[in-house]
């Protein structure tokens, strides 16, 4: 994938959890909740039809204040990739102030571990840099962070 340096933010680690358990974490809500948002804010709802043209809803409590964040998928491969935008919202509705679109990849890295890649593409160079200025690698960091731990808390039981 070709990315942009203007429009693109990327955050590549290889994480201790096997691709299949990671996917599970990121497609069923029960699971997303757990690890989604940088703590302590946290995810208060969750909605997702994981399929082309399905849902992804989430509603992040930050400080407080609820934050709904709603979109559709764009492109699902099941334990490969998700892509997601909140461009759009459930039936291709546009969404008033769209931000970014996620890329979601997961490969086998070798003994039960993944590659794991995230990236936020942005409509313009001043959005991503907004989200740049807002701690896109420390909070994305840090949720692959709580991913990588929860995963590994699920593996455990």
């Amino acid at each position: 994938m070709i990315l942009d340096p203007e429009t693109d933010l990327k955050l590549t680690r290889t994480l201790n959890a096997p691709r299949a358990l990671l996917w599970d974490c990121w497609t069923k809500p029960e699971h997303l909740v757990h690890w989604f948002v940088p703590r302590p804010h946290k995810v208060t709802a969750c909605e997702l039809d994981v399929r082309p043209g399905g849902k992804c809803n989430t509603t992040f409590e930050v400080d407080g204040t609820e934050m709904p964040n709603n979109g559709v998928y764009l492109e699902v491969i099941p334990g490969e990739k998700l892509v997601f935008t909140d461009t759009y919202t459930e039936g291709w509705k546009p969404s008033p102030e769209p931000f970014m679109t996620a890329i979601i990849t997961f490969e086998d890295a070798g003994e039960g571990r993944t590659t794991y890649t995230a990236i936020a593409r942005h409509r313009n160079p001043e959005s991503a840099k907004q989200h740049a200025d807002m701690g896109f690698y420390d909070g994305w960091g840090t949720v692959a962070t709580q991913l990588e731990e929860y995963a590994q808390g699920l593996a455990a039981k």
